[in-house]
């Protein structure tokens, strides 16, 4: 596979009007400078917390960029634009941070009414959730832990187990795949339990339930070699969604303080090695496994295109997807669907304050990931010029 594919800015671009283009250009000039991310951030915050009228600025900045719209009908127009050029769309409900009961009922209902979306939208083949939004994160640590549950605490769970079942049972009489967030590594083996479990039920014939694996956890590579022998054994099928990973800093210091060994790769070299190795150890296990590649980076992406290639497996098997964030990397995205890859973007959303702390990590993100936001910046250059010679 040629390497110059993710160079074409023209189709990469193609959605962006001169003015969008100009938008994301200044936006990715801010977030290259950390100092100036910090205090946006925390002007932002406090502006918020005090009711100043800044919703309008985010809305037309930082929100419309890298947010689809505050609910799912605001969200249609880009959803069929992004198609129209063969790009899904994963609606990520990103409404993060909350703990009461009514709030993961509501979150469960609003997965059940995308699954129903997503039905009846060719564009929308898959839907998303965070263990968290289902049930408190206390419970999947206290569970992890192996620490023994009080009694409403069983009945707690018991309920957050029903809500992954109703969202799973529906989904898969629809026939939408369901990709379930993987979140920091001391509550994970609660959630890695408990969808299994899922997977064992409802991806008997083919995949409808998908966990993540943050391949910048050194053990994720094995876990899933376990798992395929389980499901050899018990006969059902893996979906798995591949990322490296978002919690890092907060693991490392978690581990330092408690004096156990960090569960991350020492270095980003080990990391995307351990990606590259796990992605390849599924395609290998086409059969068995399905997977959903979500990576922004250019060389896991090619090497999956000359996977495939290796292992005879079509652009198109819907067994194999590419994800990207919205907002980011589209030069890989839009390419690869030009070329007649599978690929889905996810599309958060959410009213405008409480997509914040979503909208915060993405910016500090990309300040601390070396090289993207530049290699951004110089797509973005690079169209700009090319539309000023046309």
């Amino acid at each position: 596979m040629s390497k110059e594919l993710f160079n074409n800015t023209e189709v990469a671009f193609q959605l962006k009007s001169d003015s969008e283009l100009e938008r994301a250009y200044f936006l990715f000039k801010m977030i290259s400078h950390e100092p100036l991310v910090r205090i946006g951030t925390a002007a932002t915050n406090f502006a918020l917390k005090a009711h100043l009228p800044i919703e309008g600025l985010i809305r037309s900045t930082v929100f419309d960029h890298f947010c689809g719209g505050i609910n799912e009908e605001d969200c249609l127009p880009v959803i069929d634009k992004m198609y129209e050029k063969g790009v899904s769309t994963v609606l990520d409900f990103s409404v993060e941070g909350k703990e009461e009961e009514a709030f993961f009922d509501a979150a469960m209902e609003k997965t059940l009414k995308l699954i129903k979306f997503a039905d009846e939208k060719e564009s929308m083949p898959i839907v998303v959730f965070k263990p968290t939004g289902f049930g408190r994160f206390y419970l999947y640590q206290k569970i992890g832990e192996k620490k023994s549950l009080t009694s409403t605490e069983r009945q707690e769970w018991d309920r957050v187990v029903a809500r992954y079942h109703k969202v799973c049972k529906f989904a898969k009489e629809r026939d939408v795949e369901v990709l379930i967030d993987a979140e920091e590594s001391w509550m994970q083996d609660a959630a890695d339990s408990l969808i299994e479990e899922l997977m064992k039920v409802y991806n008997v014939d083919k995949p409808i339930v998908y966990n993540t694996l943050q391949t910048y956890r050194w053990d994720r590579l094995n876990y899933l070699k376990e798992l395929h022998n389980r499901a050899k054994t018990d006969h059902f099928k893996i979906g798995v969604k591949l990322v490296r990973g978002a919690y890092m800093e907060k693991e490392r210091e978690r581990a330092e303080k408690n004096g156990y060994k960090s569960p991350i790769c020492e270095t980003k070299e080990i990391t995307d090695k351990n990606f590259n190795d796990t992605m390849q150890y599924a395609l290998e296990n086409i059969e068995d496994i399905s997977v959903f590649i979500g990576t922004h980076n250019e060389y896991s992406c090619y090497l999956a295109m000359d996977l495939l290639d290796k292992f005879n497996i079509a652009k198109n098997d819907n067994r194999v997807w590419f994800g990207q964030l919205y907002g980011m990397s589209d030069h890989i995205s839009f390419n690869l669907a030009a070329q007649g890859y599978n690929v889905a973007k996810y599309v958060p959303f959410g009213p405008v304050k409480d997509v914040m702390p979503y909208l915060i990590r993405r910016a500090e993100e990309n300040t601390s990931v070396a090289g993207q936001t530049s290699r951004e910046l110089d797509l973005l250059k690079k169209e700009r010029q090319r539309r000023k010679l046309q």
